[in-house]
């Protein structure tokens, strides 16, 4: 942001703001990007800041998924604007060049804006039109980068060129001419034609100058060799300064014409090129945002809360070797004064400037590296005593600074102020320091100040039990290795460690031990507590890892239980797939099992029609029995023989008494089928074969399987033929219509069968089918 600042140029050195902007500044496509960067000061508005901060963590979500994104840099052609806002003025070739190029940034940056008003509204808002294209080509067409006129920029200026080429071609060879006239001795060594003032010259010796003649445009340090433009190329020379001058006043013209040509232009460019550097500004505050995982904070509307807290110096880049600690620091709405206490380079001083790091950039938008769910006041104004103010040529001691500072202080802040005090009430006597630092720190605690300070005074380390609004805070420190571990702990004092310090520097014991006895009861009962109260601190934080790592533990079991039986499930899913597998293999098996009969069946058939003799006969129907059980095979069977049993087939003789009704002569139907079956023909020689008494005219299928039914079909069919039967009535039922499919085209690939219908009406109808076979 660049408007509204309230913190002083002296505030936002002491807490490094401008080395703060410059890690954001690298992030820049331009130079000019980068300087908007730098330029940026904390904004007090609270509305303009969230919609800044909304802006920036827009882009940054969107540059996640789209790393494309880029910003397009310009040059600096404020001066060019300037020149275009007076009538009449020329800009020169390099000026509209740097023109031309901040014209096609132009376009691209708005195209890009353009694609981005469904995703990123909020930075598609800084798309402005740019100037037409028409202007942009002409200036492509009449200036090359560096903006040297081009030949094509008009035909005069193409007309005039090539007669200064051919000016100076003949101008040249004439030179060359005489000076190949002259003697070896008349010439330079080495001589050729060569330009001195601006005209064309040959190099002589000077004794040869009076029979050569013309003008001496220069001479050698020795003065031995004179550059001599001979008489006779004088007028050649004139020419050539002619078509010069009159390719000159071309480009000027040319010139004059392309900034006519821009002028009625000049804000549309303005607008295009502050919009490129304001989308480079905005990538690269979103790019910063995204390297130091920062979260936009909200603003206003709450006490400060900051989550993950890092200090914007030690993060981005990373220090090497170092980790940086974040810290939490989250206080409620009557709180106004954070005392850090604890020892030194226990990183109080990092804390408080980070604090108020934090809130400087987020104020000028620029996302902190702070974690979500994190708030921050909209302060007016930044106050801040830090560091040595020492100052000989003032006549300021240390103190005496400080002192100065805040009064400033007391005097101008306020509700909605951040005040950051290192090491107050130091430099002079201890109990008269802590009595002005209490007196001070209560003062601004009741104007609603939000104040953070540091300190060693024990004397203020009782003011949060005192004051309303006051909390204690520190910064963990290893009692036992002494070092720090920049932990903050909201609410506990810190101990100053500084007879443990001494002590672990080589402090004699003897002297360690009466500073010990020094001290007085209050500060050694009030030291005892702190230590009790860190070590109680201790424990319970070595619990809670504990217990986290039980946590981590009992989810890595649960996760490993669940892949266990995700495997388990899928080793059950194989086994039945493979069940499956099986089952289809073994009654392709049982199939191919009963064809092999069928074929067995015919061939026994055939051998029986054509035995010449009942024993034959006999003897080929015994055979076709034995090959039937042989073949057959225990799953057929199985399936097909035993539930056909009592069931599906019935005798000759029940199917005679059924068909006939009483009174009727035996072997006439009350109904017959669309065509009547003609009568089973009884075997040859008179007598009945012993398997005809077994066949029946009628299977039914119903409640089978198709794989089932098929296989009791089939051995129906080969009972029916071997016993000479005229037909077969197969009830297969109406249901979804699978067994009256299956029987149709069992019947309609068998040879045997001549044709085959459904029943009449009366007799099933479409639930019953009667094969007839071939005589």
């Amino acid at each position: 942001m660049t408007v509204g600042g309230g913190a002083a140029p002296s505030v936002l050195e002491t807490l490094e703001f401008p080395a703060a902007l410059e890690r954001v500044a690298a992030h820049a496509a331009g130079p000019l990007g980068a300087a908007r960067v730098r330029s940026r000061t904390p904004a007090t508005d609270p509305d303009a800041v969230r919609g800044a901060l909304a802006q920036v963590a827009e882009l940054a979500a969107l540059l996640l998924s789209d790393d494309a994104i880029r910003a397009e840099p310009v040059p600096d052609i404020s001066p060019a604007l300037e020149l275009l806002a007076v009538a009449g003025g020329v800009l020169e070739g390099p000026a509209l060049a740097q023109l031309t190029v901040a014209l096609v940034a132009g376009r691209v940056v708005a195209g890009d804006l353009g694609r981005l008003a469904r995703d990123a509204p909020r930075t598609a808002a800084l798309r402005v039109e740019p100037p037409p294209k028409a202007l942009e080509t002409r200036l492509q067409q009449s200036l090359d980068p560096e903006g040297n006129v081009l030949d094509g920029a008009s035909r005069d200026l193409a007309r005039a060129r090539q007669a200064v080429r051919e000016a100076r071609e003949r101008l040249i060879r004439r030179l060359d001419a005489i000076l190949g006239g002259l003697d070896a001795g008349e010439r330079a060594p080495d001589a050729a034609v060569t330009l001195r003032g601006g005209r064309y010259v040959i190099p002589i010796r000077s004794t040869a100058r009076a029979r050569v003649g013309g003008i001496v445009h220069d001479e050698s340090a020795t003065r031995a060799t004179v550059f001599v433009e001979p008489p006779e190329v004088i007028e050649l020379g004139n020419e050539l300064r002619a078509a010069e001058a009159a390719e000159q006043r071309e480009v000027l013209r040319v010139l004059r014409e392309l900034s006519e040509l821009a002028r009625p232009h000049r804000e549309a460019i303005a607008r295009a090129w502050e919009m490129c550097i304001a989308f480079d500004d905005l990538c690269a505050r979103a790019r910063y945002a995204i390297e130091v995982n920062g979260f936009a904070p909200a603003i206003g509307g709450g006490p400060l809360v900051i989550r993950n807290g890092r200090h914007p110096l030690l993060t981005s880049p990373p220090s090497e070797g170092s980790e940086v600690v974040p810290f939490d620091l989250a206080l409620a709405p009557d709180e106004f004064t954070v005392l850090v206490s604890g020892p030194n380079t226990g990183g109080k001083t990092v804390l408080i400037k980070a604090v108020g790091l934090l809130c400087l950039m987020a104020q000028s938008g620029i996302i902190p590296p702070i974690g979500p769910h994190s708030t921050l006041p909209a302060f007016t104004t930044w106050f801040a005593d830090i560091g040595d103010r020492q100052s000989i040529a003032q006549s300021l001691s240390t103190f005496s600074a400080h002192v100065a500072v805040l009064r400033d202080i007391l005097a101008r802040a306020g509700a909605g102020s951040l005040v950051l005090l290192d090491e107050i009430g130091s430099g002079t006597d201890p109990a008269e320091g802590a009595a002005l630092a209490s007196a001070v720190l209560r003062t601004l605690t009741r104007r609603r100040s939000m104040t953070l300070a540091t300190s060693h005074l024990g004397a203020l380390k009782k003011l949060a039990t005192e004051t309303v609004g006051v909390v204690n805070a520190s910064l963990q420190f290893d009692a036992v290795s002494l070092t720090p571990t920049y932990r903050l702990l909201k609410g506990v004092p810190g101990r100053s460690y500084g007879l443990a310090i001494a002590q672990r520097l080589g402090v004699p014991a003897d002297v360690l031990a009466e500073a010990e006895r020094a001290l007085p009861d209050t500060e050694r009962a009030l030291d005892a507590l702190l230590a009790a109260v860190e070590q109680r601190a201790r424990d319970l934080e070595n619990r809670a890892q504990s217990l986290a790592a039980a946590e981590q533990r009992l989810a890595e079991e649960r996760g490993a239980l669940e892949a266990r039986e995700r495997h388990l499930t899928d080793g059950e899913r194989d086994v039945a797939a493979r069940a499956r597998s099986l089952e289809r293999e073994a009654r392709d098996q049982a199939r191919g099992y009963l064809l092999e009969a069928r074929k067995t069946v015919e061939q026994a058939l055939a051998q029986a029609r054509a035995a010449v003799d009942e024993a034959t006969a006999r003897e080929a129907r015994r055979l076709l029995e034995k090959a039937i059980e042989e073949t057959a095979g225990e799953e057929a069977h199985e399936k097909a023989g035993e539930r056909g049993k009592g069931k599906g087939w019935i005798s000759l003789d029940e199917l005679r008494k059924r068909d006939e009704p009483s009174g009727a002569p035996r072997g006439e139907s009350a109904a017959a089928p669309r065509r009547a079956p003609r009568p089973a023909r009884p075997p040859r020689g008179g007598e009945r074969s012993p398997t005809s008494t077994t066949a029946t005219t009628e299977v039914s299928l119903r409640g089978l399987r198709v794989d089932e039914a098929e296989a009791v079909l089939i051995k129906a069919l080969d009972d029916a033929i071997l016993a000479d039967l005229p037909y077969l009535r197969i009830i297969h039922g109406k249901g979804t219509g699978a067994l009256r499919q299956l029987v149709h085209d069992l019947l309609a690939r068998d040879p045997r069968v001549e044709r085959f219908g459904f029943a009449p009406r009366e007799q099933g109808g479409h639930g019953v089918t009667i094969a007839e076979f071939t005589a």
